[in-house]
């Protein structure tokens, strides 16, 4: 995958098309990310001995990774991303810019 903990992405397509992040976790393996104030739920906690009265808690469901795209640092707009190896060092490029990500 090429995004990262910690990236800038903004949400390209679905519901949430047009909002702004960052990316608080990744799963590889199922293709997903987590971005801050995307994809927010509501779910609803039973009544407890702690907190009889329940409760309503938003959590933040992860989103396909295909339906983000990495913001440019220098052009503010989304770009895909790309790698050059400089000394031995794999870094990520952004394609529009040419920026270093890492």
């Amino acid at each position: 995958m090429r995004i990262k903990k910690g990236d800038k992405v903004i949400v390209i397509t679905g519901s949430d098309k047009g909002k702004e992040g960052i990316v608080q976790a990744v799963f590889p393996k199922t293709h997903k990310v987590v971005v801050e104030g995307v994809n927010v739920h509501k779910k609803h906690r039973k009544p407890t001995q702690k907190t009889p009265e329940g409760s309503i808690v938003e959590i933040y469901v992860p989103i396909d990774v295909s339906n983000v795209a990495v913001i440019d640092p220098k052009t503010k707009k989304a770009t895909r991303v790309t790698y050059k190896v400089e000394k031995d060092q794999k870094i990520r490029i952004t394609k529009a810019s040419g920026a270093k990500l890492d």
